[in-house]
């Protein structure tokens, strides 16, 4: 499967455009990540445990996206993009989404 950010695939060309798939998923805090977050926090720096969290989220709602480009018959998603979002106070939401379609090479 080709994923693009853009709108074309060089040396391929777009045959028929299946529509609009996407991948989600939710990711909750743990108390532990919690502490040490703000531990990190007085101090600065990359707090890693939420980089790492938020790494492992995005690849599994590219998984995801693509498990559902695939279901549609597509080659290609063309215009990905993620979106992310907070749901209480300790859940992300992390949405990777494009346009599947069928592609061949030119």
């Amino acid at each position: 499967m080709i994923i693009v950010t853009t709108e074309n695939i060089p040396n391929h060309k777009v045959t028929d455009v299946l529509g609009p798939v996407f991948g989600l998923t939710v990711r909750a805090r743990g108390i532990g990540k919690d502490i040490m977050a703000s531990l990190k926090g007085l101090v600065g720096g990359e707090i890693s445990q939420y980089t790492e969290m938020l790494e492992d989220a995005r690849k599994q709602a590219i998984d995801r996206m693509v498990k559902n480009a695939a279901a549609m018959g597509a080659t290609g998603i063309i215009m990905m993009r993620f979106d992310s979002g907070e749901i209480g106070q300790n859940m992300s939401e992390i949405v990777a989404y494009g346009t599947a379609v069928m592609v061949e090479k030119e």
